[in-house]
């Protein structure tokens, strides 16, 4: 895949990007490249033609969500969980603001969560952050394995992955 990713685009492989995880603290996450070398860098739904800066193979990791993959590396480094609220950016302050304002930003960021299969990019951010907000009021290991299922479940379907 890597290779793909070389011959399909210049620049390196992976995009690094700082964001705000528990308790607001930035760290930085990785996932696979799928935007052009020099995208601005703003929130997806600040684009008004995200395709235009999305390659054709970034079309396709999006789409699989195989881009996530290289977050495992934040899983091993304790920045993030599995299941979780998404971490986000400072070019998504409307969603912080309202995370730390309702406490969800004191639980650990995932690669999926509530929020995620409650319709991620097609839900306001409002939406987003009380999915978080109740997300953080109940954590516990069956909650956490039927999210799991469910995106598990989104993802082969293709539903909800990625706004075009």
């Amino acid at each position: 895949m890597l290779y793909w990713l070389k011959l399909r685009q210049r620049g390196r492989y992976f995009f690094r990007q700082e964001r705000f995880g528990q308790n607001s603290k930035p760290f930085v996450l990785y996932k696979f490249r799928s935007m052009i070398y020099d995208a601005p860098i703003k929130s997806n739904s600040e684009f008004s033609d995200i395709t235009s800066y999305v390659t054709p193979f970034g079309m396709f990791i999006r789409k699989t969500s195989i881009d996530e993959l290289p977050q495992l590396i934040n899983i091993i480094k304790g920045d993030m969980s599995f299941i979780g609220p998404r971490p986000l950016a400072i070019t998504d302050d409307a969603v912080l603001r309202l995370r730390h304002m309702n406490g969800a930003d004191q639980v650990k960021p995932g690669i999926s969560g509530l929020a995620q299969v409650s319709g991620r990019n097609n839900i306001t951010d409002e939406e987003k952050a009380e999915f978080d907000a109740l997300y953080s009021k109940k954590i516990f290991f069956k909650f956490d394995f039927k999210l799991t299922l469910a995106t598990i479940f989104l993802v082969l379907k293709r539903e909800n992955i990625y706004k075009e």
